[in-house]
Formats: C-alpha cells, sequence, structure tokens
C-alpha cells in the first residue's frame, strides 16, 4: 500500500509541478509529504531521511506509528508535543522551553544542522495578545532535499514584516485554518499572502469528521484558485529539481489510520 501512495503521489506531484515524464523515463527524485491529522506531518527526503512536525496521540486521528530521524515540535500542548508515540523519535527538537526557575515558558531558539538537512526557529505567538491567552509558538523552517518547508504550528496572529522576512522563501507551508486556538481561514489567506510559498500550501489544524472541535477547510477554501482535494491519501510527492510553478497549489490531504510502524531509521 505504502509503495501504491507513493507512486500516485510521484505522478500527483509531477501534474503540479509540470509536464509528465514519457513512460519509460525512471520516476523524478522527489520529497515525500504524509499527513496524520491535526498539525502532525512527516516529510521523507529523496535520500530516506525523515522530519516529523508536532506528533500527537489524538484517537480520532488513529494513532499512527511512524518514525523520524529528526522530530520538531512547536509548542508544548499535548496535541503536539507528543513524540513518544513515534516509532523512532530520533533527535528531537523543542520550539519552547522552561526557564531555568520553571516559572515561565519561553522561546528555543534552534538552529541546527542534521546530516544535509537545516533545521531553525522563528519566535511567535499562539495568540494574537502577545502570548496572554495561550503563551508563545515556534515556526520550523526546515531545509531539505533543495526544498525549503516551513510548519507554522499554533501560529496566533498573521506575520510582521520581520517575521516574514526571517522565514525566507518558501517551497512548501503548512499553515492552521482551523480558528479557535489558531489564525482563521480568513486569517490563514494573509499569512500565506505574507509567506508567498511558491509550490504547496498544506492546510493543517482543521476540523474533520470524527473530529470537529476546529472549524472546517471550507472558509481557508472557499474563493481560492488552484485547489487539489485529495482527501483519498495522507501522501503527497513534491519532485526535485524542477522550476516552480506561476502559482502554489492549495492541497487538501486525508489521514490514514496506520496499522503498522514504519521501519526504524537507517543507522
Amino acid at each position: 500500500m505504502t509503495r501504491l501512495l507513493l507512486a500516485a503521489g510521484v505522478l500527483v506531484g509531477s501534474a503540479l509541478a509540470g509536464p509528465s515524464s514519457r513512460a519509460d523515463d525512471p520516476p523524478p527524485k522527489a520529497a515525500t509529504v504524509r499527513w496524520f491529522g491535526q498539525s502532525f506531518f512527516q516529510v521523507e527526503t529523496s535520500a530516506g531521511q525523515r522530519i516529523v512536525f508536532d506528533p500527537h496521540a489524538i484517537p480520532a486521528f488513529g494513532g499512527p506509528r511512524v518514525s523520524a530521524d529528526i522530530t520538531l515540535i512547536s509548542h508544548l500542548h499535548d496535541d503536539h508535543a507528543q513524540p513518544e508515540v513515534l516509532a523512532d523519535k530520533g533527535r528531537v527538537f523543542f520550539g519552547l522551553k522552561p526557564t531555568k526557575d520553571g516559572k515561565r515558558i519561553d522561546w528555543n531558539p534552534v538552529d541546527e544542522k542534521v546530516l544535509t538537512t537545516r533545521v531553525r526557529t522563528l519566535p511567535t505567538y499562539h495568540d494574537a495578545l502577545g502570548g496572554m491567552q495561550r503563551g508563545k509558538n515556534a515556526v520550523w523552517v526546515v531545509e531539505a532535499d533543495g526544498l525549503v518547508f516551513c510548519h507554522l504550528g499554533d501560529l496566533g496572529h498573521e506575520l510582521t514584516g520581520a517575521q516574514v522576512k526571517a522565514i525566507g522563501p518558501v517551497d512548501v507551508l503548512f499553515v492552521p485554518i482551523g480558528g479557535i486556538y489558531t489564525i482563521n481561514g480568513e486569517q490563514a489567506k494573509k499569512v500565506v499572502a505574507q509567506i508567498k510559498p511558491k509550490r504547496l500550501v498544506l492546510p493543517m489544524h482543521y476540523g474533520v469528521p470524527g473530529y470537529d472541535d476546529l472549524v472546517g477547510p471550507e472558509e481557508f477554501l472557499d474563493g481560492q484558485k488552484n485547489v487539489k482535494r485529495m482527501t483519498d491519501t495522507n501522501e503527497l510527492a513534491v519532485p526535485l529539481g524542477e522550476k516552480a510553478p506561476d502559482a502554489p497549489t492549495t492541497v487538501l490531504l486525508g489521514f490514514k489510520k496506520a496499522d503498522k510502524a514504519d521501519p526504524p531509521p537507517k543507522k
């Protein structure tokens, strides 16, 4: 099943990025993105390195047992900070940390390279009141496979010009859209316009059947062009080395209920 999904993802990714190859050509190299509900994503590079964002243990999403070489946590709320659910969590980086006196939670600046992948944080807030309601949040910027992935965590506000500049050019953007605890659909559109991702916009942290505590995706999708609904799969391939399209595509993925763990990372 995983090979079938990957093949489908490569075909879709190629369709998003440009004309398809001849039938006898080898498939293009690609990074693979998988969504496991809420803000839990796994990015697998073409060399097999796996980066996981914000793993959770929400029963409605089936408790997937996936593996990571790098695990990135945007903030310390339970639905984003459960690396123990992973079959292998690799190196774990937290975007927030308790202060030395244990009385507050502060940002934990990260800018490190793990093999060929660079991971770094950008300090933001979980609300529009400077963290007074829900505290702090870390945006993750990941450079891998010649692409830049930006995971906004539980962003609660539009970005400043300085924050947009610090994020820099982005190929694939993971953006919360469900409101209530994060920016809503209309605000998310503005944040996407601020960041201007080149290839893909992947909505996250929104209500789905069986887990409707958050608003669904329609507010965000309303009026948008270049939208692909791929809710029959949780997997999407991003071809490497191809020219970016004129405008990014917003892809609505599904999520799967994994019944077995990934193989452990290669040592």
